[in-house]
């Protein structure tokens, strides 16, 4: 991150527009079938704990507004599930495939362009059943500020789902030591990390309903560009049941749901 300038919105959009989220789990031709086949197959293997969080079959029928679509993952799978989706995003390029993908795949959605720190200037306000954000608010100069235009899409009824980087993680004990970034590609002008305290602070006019953590990356980088998921040798004699109680404890995410304050 860096530290001797003040980091603008423009940075943060500049950055993802480089080089979006996840385009670089498959070496298929970008915007292809088969690219996003790929991308979703090796985002939701190393990743597990994200179906279980977002729950698409539950929102069949549903509103939902996602903040920061990034290529689409999250989105075609809560369409495929029968939701009435729409997703927000800051990166052009990124927006444009996610765009790409529902095509391909014969799905709807609303697609909307812009800076979540001004939602509500960008897509028309509504109450939607479910505001879905996972691993985005982090990146935003002003993350307090999403929060608070995110409520104005909600009822008592609506239900916010938050992906949000964890202070005390593993990951972040390996950054911190000079040995990991918070990105796959260098140079993430934001990538905020909380502690329960801080999330709870961030929601105070939320009441939340869960928080939990989850992920740890046990693989090789290498052999894992290569499509191959060797684990590092700390993590590979590891039993199950010991490695899921350091994710537990030390997971990168804080998966969180909130509703609002009567």
């Amino acid at each position: 991150m860096a530290r001797n300038k003040m980091i603008t919105i423009l940075d943060v959009e500049k950055y993802w527009d480089q080089s979006p989220c996840n385009i670089k789990h498959s070496r298929k031709k970008v915007g292809s079938k088969k690219f996003f086949d790929e991308v979703e197959k090796k985002k939701f293997f190393v990743e597990p704990h994200i179906i279980k969080f977002s729950e698409f079959s539950k929102w069949k029928g549903k509103n939902v507004l996602e903040i920061g679509c990034g290529l689409g993952t999250a989105g075609i799978n809560f369409a495929r599930h029968g939701a009435n989706y729409t997703g927000f995003e800051l990166s052009g390029k990124s927006l444009d495939l996610a765009k790409k993908r529902f095509e391909i795949y014969g799905q709807k959605g609303e697609f909307y362009l812009g800076n979540a720190e001004e939602l509500s200037d960008i897509v028309p306000i509504e109450i939607y059943d479910l505001i879905y954000s996972f691993g985005v608010i982090h990146h935003s100069p002003k993350p307090k500020k999403i929060i608070n235009e995110i409520k104005k899409y909600m009822s008592y009824g609506s239900t916010l789902k938050l992906m949000l980087y964890a202070t005390n993680s593993w990951k972040n004990m390996m950054i911190q030591a000079g040995l990991d970034r918070p990105e796959a590609q260098k140079g993430c002008p934001i990538a905020k990390t909380y502690d329960e305290a801080e999330i709870r602070k961030l929601l105070e006019e939320y009441v939340i309903i869960d928080i939990d953590k989850d992920h740890i990356f046990p693989y090789r980088v290498g052999p894992y560009k290569s499509g191959k998921y060797e684990k590092q040798p700390w993590f590979s004699n590891m039993p199950k049941e010991i490695f899921n109680i350091l994710e537990k404890n030390l997971g990168w995410h804080y998966l969180v749901t909130a509703k609002i304050k009567k």
